[in-house]
C-alpha cells in the first residue's frame, strides 16, 4: 500500500500570528455582551433564590424513614434496600428488640448522599414501606463530607407515620 503525501498550503503572516481569529472571537463576544445587556433575550441565567427552577415531576428527592403508629421506626433491618442499592451507599446495623412481633430494628441507618445516585431501588425493594424518596427536597450543600451522610435521626425527622399495612398483609 502506497502512502499519499498531502501538500499543505503556506499560512500568511496574519494567519500565523492568529490575529484575524482573535479579532473574530472578540467580535462574537462583544456582540453577545451587548445583546445580553440591552435586550436580555436568550439569557440562560436564573436569578436564584428569587426565581426558583421547577423540579421535574419525576424528581424523587431526599430519602426519609417512615414511622409506625407508636412512633418507632418502620424498618425491620432486612437489608433489602442496601442489597438493591447499586451505589452501595446504605449502611445498616441491625439489632434485636426482643419483641416477637418485630424481629429486628436498625440500630444505625446511614445513607451517604455523595455516593447515592437517587435511582429509587431502595424504595422499590423495601417490603414494609419503611424508606421513601418522595420528600421533594434536594440535599443541601455542605463543606464537610460527614454532613452529607444522613443518619437515622435525620431520616426520621422527614418521615411521618405510614398508612401502609406492616408486613405486606393486604386488606
Amino acid at each position: 500500500m502506497a502512502t499519499v503525501q498531502v501538500k499543505r498550503r503556506e499560512l500568511s503572516f496574519g494567519e500565523r500570528i492568529y490575529l484575524p481569529e482573535v479579532l473574530r472571537g472578540l467580535k462574537v463576544t462583544t456582540r453577545q455582551l451587548f445583546k445580553n445587556m440591552f435586550t436580555k433575550k436568550d439569557i440562560a441565567t436564573v436569578q436564584y433564590p428569587e426565581v426558583r427552577k421547577e423540579y421535574p415531576d419525576r424528581f424523587r428527592g431526599r430519602h426519609r424513614l417512615m414511622k409506625r403508629e407508636d412512633g418507632s421506626v418502620r424498618c425491620v433491618a432486612c437489608m433489602l434496600c442496601s442489597t438493591a442499592c447499586p451505589a452501595k451507599c446504605i449502611h445498616i446495623v441491625a439489632g434485636d428488640k426482643g419483641d416477637q412481633s418485630v424481629e429486628k430494628y436498625p440500630v444505625s441507618f446511614e445513607i451517604d448522599l455523595l455516593v447515592c445516585i437517587y435511582c429509587g431501588f431502595c424504595e422499590e425493594a423495601c417490603p414494609c414501606d419503611a424508606i421513601r424518596m418522595d420528600s421533594g427536597r434536594h440535599p443541601l450543600p455542605s463543606f464537610t463530607r460527614d454532613r452529607q451522610r444522613i443518619r437515622k435521626i435525620q431520616l426520621l425527622e422527614d418521615g411521618g407515620p405510614s398508612i401502609a399495612v406492616q408486613g405486606g398483609k393486604g386488606t
